[in-house]
């Protein structure tokens, strides 16, 4: 039986962007996350406040408040090469799957996935067939007494499966980094999209902050290969790590950093040297 791609977010920090701002904010602030959090409390700082602050930091390299906030969310209807990308990510999230060793397919009738390609290339039913042949195969290797664990091993990348995840604020961003963007594979995109589009619904301050890498809010350029970013639509809006190079290095504002200049900067003059002047090491030849 086919399945569909479905995605509800389940949990999530009471209150996500209290949270990251007070955490960002006690860096910043002589006063302490509680007199912090009672001035919130006290309406004496703005929700849109607290959004333009995280704004703020959000340009700089300062992750760790991102990782103070958690969302769970359940998905199902996605296949196993998809889940398969997905566990690729380790870092701030974790997983539960459904497993196909404790779950057996009564009758051999396994969920799984047809991709619209198939379709265009009029082979979907053939596909489905390759699919319900491979059913028999496993409910009679289930009748002999195989068990699931080894008659499993005829199922394919398209069945399809279930998980429920928790991850932080800073891996959302991470994944929709490589995940959004117009070259990762379909499947994982439409998932890691619906995953923003839960977002959206609840939290659409943190939402809006969850791009491809080459949206303003993140890394702000493309710098996959440029025949790949001519192709993408997002190419006409979005820049290319080249075109910014090429632009700076025609002002005078960029030049390859030499063995030379990284010692003058970093080796030599470390935290002893103005920015003024570490800028002047860097640039001089």
């Amino acid at each position: 039986m086919e399945t569909t791609l479905s995605v509800r977010l389940l949990d999530h920090t009471p209150d996500p962007l209290r949270t990251m701002y007070v955490a960002f904010r006690t860096c910043y602030s002589s006063l302490t996350p509680q007199q912090i959090w009672d001035r919130i409390e006290e309406g004496k700082i703005s929700r849109e406040k607290m959004t333009s602050f995280i704004l703020e930091k959000l340009q700089t390299g300062h992750a760790s408040p991102r990782q103070q906030i958690w969302f769970t969310f359940a998905v199902s209807g996605i296949d196993r090469s998809c889940s398969h990308q997905l566990v690729r990510h380790h870092v701030g999230i974790t997983f539960d799957q459904q497993s196909q060793r404790y779950v057996t397919y009564k009758d051999g009738a396994y969920p799984y996935i047809v991709p619209d390609t198939w379709r265009r290339a009029g082979l979907a039913e053939d596909l489905e067939q390759s699919f319900r042949d491979t059913g028999s195969l496993y409910n009679k290797a289930v009748e002999a007494g195989i068990p699931g664990e080894d008659a499993r091993c005829v199922l394919p990348n398209a069945t399809s499966t279930n998980l429920v995840f928790t991850v932080n604020f800073e891996e959302i961003l991470h994944i929709a980094d490589q995940r959004l963007c117009w070259r990762s594979q379909w499947q994982i995109r439409r998932f890691w999209a619906k995953v923003r589009g839960e977002l959206m619904q609840r939290f659409p301050e943190l939402a809006v902050l969850v791009q491809p890498k080459c949206g303003e809010h993140r890394l702000g350029y493309c710098d996959e290969e440029p025949k790949e970013w001519a192709r993408c639509p997002l190419g006409k809006v979005r820049p290319h790590k080249k075109q910014i190079l090429e632009y700076l290095k025609s002002q005078g504002k960029a030049s390859a950093i030499t063995e030379e200049n990284l010692q003058k900067a970093v080796e030599n003059r470390g935290d002893e040297a103005s920015p003024e002047e570490t800028l002047s090491a860097v640039s001089s030849q």
